[in-house]
């Protein structure tokens, strides 16, 4: 871990002077004070506060960083590890980072700066990666849950996207429709790209053709207005999707939204299906047909697998989990193609 006197001996100046920048005290030259910053930033130095003041081994503070609050699965996710946390004597941080990786970042600054003693993370993509680093470097234990990232020393808590997928896309084929739809977030989240690729594995396994025109790539975040669906409602009408798979429930909102407003029926016209549940949107009509997960889970048992590391009683090699969905049939998916 870099320290101030790394600082100062690279800067050239005293520990004391390092010290007087960070803490924005005493008089120094703006020269000396733009060069120790700078050399600052080179290091990637992170102030580490809570040291400052006390000399303890353990905080018992835990973060919970996910993308997105207002999705209800990372709501139950964060009830699933505000419990265990409590359940544990340990206290729970939430940072919602938007699914922006520069947020995320400064996340994870500040969570090494105040010393919690753990991270319980979906990160944003592949690009959290250099951000994850950040938390090996500084040895403080993370699990990631929902989204993985490769070749990273941590536990993991998942779900089966390729089960849900595969049922989901099952079941629409089993209802007679050949022109299925995907809409997914950016392939760079591994949840998205899982999804995608079973989309396509199980359109082969049917001997369904596979039609680019038929993918369109969106975000996992909810909107007010949305217009991702359009270019599949301006296809000649042979070539239009009889049935639509949502990568995550906020597509699937927005899709069926888009639909209605433009007066096609839901499932009549066009079949919609989506990942994860959305019950406190119980009184949207169509109800959806889903893969739900059990969110409350992510969130429980990531957050017991994060404590195991810090009090140093987990196994020696880290543990991924799959957690399976259950494909619940409603309305929105409910008619036949003949």
């Amino acid at each position: 871990m870099t320290t101030i006197y790394d600082i100062a001996k690279k800067a050239n100046v005293s520990p004391m002077t390092v010290s007087r920048v960070i803490n924005n005290k005493g008089n120094i030259s703006e020269k000396t004070r733009k060069k120790v910053e700078a050399v600052i930033q080179e290091l990637n130095y992170i102030p580490n506060y809570a040291a400052r003041s006390l000399n303890i081994k353990k905080t018992k503070i835990l973060s919970l960083v996910i993308p997105d609050i207002t999705n209800p699965f990372f709501t139950k996710v964060a009830r699933g590890a505000a419990d265990k946390a409590n359940q544990l004597g340990y206290q729970l941080m939430l940072c919602n980072t938007d699914e922006d990786p520069e947020k995320e970042s400064g996340y994870i600054d500040a969570l090494i700066s105040k010393m919690v003693d753990g991270v319980i993370i979906a990160p944003t993509g592949n690009q959290s990666k250099k951000n994850l680093k950040k938390l090996v470097k500084n040895k403080i234990p993370f699990t990631l849950i929902d989204r993985m990232i490769d070749d990273l020393p941590c536990d993991m808590v998942l779900g089966n996207n390729h089960e849900g997928t595969r049922e989901l896309v099952q079941h629409l084929i089993d209802r007679g429709h050949k022109k299925i739809a995907i809409i997914h977030a950016p392939l760079d989240i591994s949840t998205s790209k899982e999804r995608y690729q079973t989309y396509v594995e199980t359109l082969k396994v049917n001997d369904l053709s596979f039609n680019e025109n038929l993918v369109i790539q969106a975000h996992y975040k909810q909107e007010e207005e949305w217009d991702s669906i359009n270019g599949l409602l301006l296809l000649p009408e042979e070539e239009r999707p009889t049935a639509i798979f949502a990568a995550n429930n906020f597509i699937a909102i927005n899709a069926i939204t888009t639909l209605r407003n433009k007066n096609i029926r839901v499932p009549e016209d066009i079949a919609v299906v989506c990942f994860d549940d959305l019950e406190p949107y119980s009184n949207f009509d169509p109800f959806f047909t889903v893969a739900s997960q059990p969110a409350y889970d992510f969130g429980y048992m990531g957050t017991q697998l994060v404590i195991e590391r810090v009090e140093e009683n987990g196994p020696s090699e880290y543990r991924k989990i799959h957690l399976q969905p259950t494909l619940i049939v409603r309305k929105s998916s409910n008619a036949f193609i003949k």
